[in-house]
């Protein structure tokens, strides 16, 4: 065998795109809890709930992005907050009434699948230009901008897709720092062919002769993709607009935004009660801590052990939260009662809703113990808020719908606080950290909402968790040791319902099959099986047969999504 490297030089992942910063998550993946109210939702029909908290703060610097239906347009708004600068992402004819409140020091158009030309094709209504306030159009929106400012746009024959060379050609703040001659992302078959009154080409490729223009108003128009990892330079492109031209100084930062936060959620409470639902995951912990950083007592959590946790992972969440931050949690053990639910159950839909069936149903009854309850808390994301956008936003169509709070009762009338509605992955484990969660907490990887009920192949029972427990024990610590653990998005054990004769001893063994999961990727959407070292594979799988007395087979999983999935079931 080869010789382990060393935890302190850890292999890198070979990806087919690297992202350009460390982040690994995106969206929200604090799913066990989402999902059982999703499922319940489903079940007793959705309630309305109130009006949610809107944005905190009103005296940070703030841009606003305008969504013409651009499949990037939730990464630009990730590309602007990497840069510390607060932004909002709107459908493109949000009024001025809706945004005022934001002050903002920059508009963004996105880019997006339709052609100015054809009839009915979105515009920015005209205050955008008319407020004096700089604005960045990309592709789509650089488009907009030329034709309602009084340019020509047209369909070309040649199109460009994919890697382009862009070359300045005059001088601008927005270009500042860069070299002359840079890669970009392409993706248009329309151009400018004839620019508005008052600006300039500011860069071209070999097939756009206006690959870039600007005007002295601070309005500026790219035909390339500056947020996606394909354009290098596309961050720094994004920083000089932001502090070149709009005079952003960076005030973002999580120590702002508890400060700001704590402070509404305190107005927002007053003598009230809430509840949350603790799952253990990174979302509903830091949503957890920052109220109880704002209200102290005032707050109660309650965790559910499902009995469908991972090894030690009731004991560390409880120990983290009550001893360590101490905070008022409610421990339930339901694992009865949810093995109860799941036996004879072998399909993986039937798993998930018996599982968020009954995770209501504890949810319910401890909350009814506490008494009268104001406000539930949850750990919503931007990223849920976007993708749940309203029927009517033209340009871009509703990803899903979130029900987070679906199916509780009625008659608790409960307000909801959702506290990082506003804020990404990466900005959540920004204000974790500031707010002293255990890293572990920080970094845990996305776990189904119905536990391992969903990586155990067949029916669920005592045995086979058990199994399942210490297999995925060992996966996650040699992952762990050699340092691969935040890089990768996902890595687990599936129990599979295969058997296979072995030879352990010189006895004949008839034991389970092992199957090992890693995979690598950016929001989940899609993801790529994980490269990992030959050498880590085969200690894994020795470990799991040696330690593991039901087990004489391990295989590793190379399957990417598409076109399958990262759970199994």
């Amino acid at each position: 065998m080869a010789p382990r490297r060393s935890p302190r030089n850890p292999p890198r992942i070979k990806k087919a795109s690297d992202p350009p910063d460390d982040h690994r998550v995106a969206t929200s993946d604090d799913v066990e809890v989402s999902t059982y109210l999703e499922i319940a939702t489903e079940k007793r029909g959705k309630q309305s709930v109130p009006q949610q908290v809107t944005a905190p703060g009103g005296e940070r610097e703030a841009v606003v992005i305008f969504d013409f239906g651009s499949q990037y347009s939730m990464l630009i708004a990730r590309r602007v907050r990497e840069w510390q600068v607060y932004c909002e992402l709107v459908p493109y004819d949000t009024p001025w009434e809706s945004i005022a409140h934001l002050r903002p020091k920059g508009f963004i158009l996105s880019g997006g699948p339709a052609g100015v030309y054809e009839p009915g094709a979105p515009m920015a209504l005209p205050y955008v230009y008319q407020s004096g306030i700089p604005v960045l159009g990309i592709c789509y929106g650089m488009h907009a901008m030329a034709q309602q400012l009084g340019g020509k746009v047209l369909l070309q024959s040649k199109r460009e897709y994919g890697h382009a060379i862009l070359h300045q050609s005059g001088d601008s703040p927005l270009l500042a720092y860069l070299p002359f001659s840079m890669s970009v992302w392409m993706s248009h078959g329309d151009q400018v062919v004839e620019l508005p009154p008052g600006f300039t080409a500011l860069a071209y490729t070999d097939n756009c002769p206006v690959a870039v223009m600007g005007s002295d108003r601070g309005f500026y128009g790219l035909q390339f993709h500056p947020e996606v990892v394909h354009t290098p330079d596309g961050k720094t492109i994004l920083k000089n607009f932001l502090y070149n031209v709009c005079g952003c100084q960076g005030n973002w930062t999580a120590r702002n935004f508890i400060t700001e936060s704590t402070e509404k959620i305190a107005q927002q409470v007053g003598t009230g009660k809430v509840i949350c639902a603790l799952s253990g995951g990174v979302d509903s912990a830091v949503a957890a801590t920052l109220i109880h950083h704002a209200i102290g007592d005032q707050l109660t959590c309650i965790f559910v052990n499902n009995g469908l946790l991972r090894k030690e992972e009731p004991e560390r969440t409880v120990n983290a939260f009550q001893r360590n931050l101490k905070m008022n949690v409610i421990h339930v053990d339901a694992t009865q009662r949810f093995l109860d639910r799941l036996e004879g159950v072998t399909d993986p839909e039937q798993k998930r809703h018996a599982v968020g069936e009954e995770f209501i149903r504890v949810f319910e009854n401890e909350a009814a113990k506490i008494g009268k309850v104001d406000f539930l808390a949850q750990g919503t994301l931007y990223p849920d808020v976007i993708e749940s956008a309203a029927p009517n936003q033209k340009a871009s169509a509703r990803i899903k719908s979130h029900h987070n709070v679906g199916g509780l009762p009625a008659n608790m009338a409960l307000k909801l606080i959702e506290p990082l509605r506003y804020l990404f992955k990466d900005e959540v484990r920004k204000v974790g950290l500031a707010l002293g969660l255990p890293e572990d907490i920080i970094w845990r990887q996305p776990f189904p909402g119905p536990g391992l009920s969903v990586r155990i192949i067949g029916e669920v029972d005592r045995e086979g968790l058990e199994v399942l427990r210490a297999a995925d024990w060992i996966v996650m610590s040699e992952i762990k040791k050699a340092n691969l653990y935040r890089q990768l998005w996902q890595s687990f054990a599936v129990l599979t319902n295969v058997r296979s004769v072995g030879v352990m001893g010189d006895f004949r063994t008839y034991g389970y099959l092992v199957a090992v999961r890693a995979v690598i990727s950016e929001d989940a959407m899609t993801a790529d099986w994980a490269r990992l070292p030959y050498d880590l594979l085969a200690q894994i799988s020795s470990r799991i047969v040696n330690e593991v007395p039901a087990v004489n087979r391990v295989v590793y999983d190379i399957s990417s999504k598409p076109p399958a999935t990262i759970e199994w079931e």
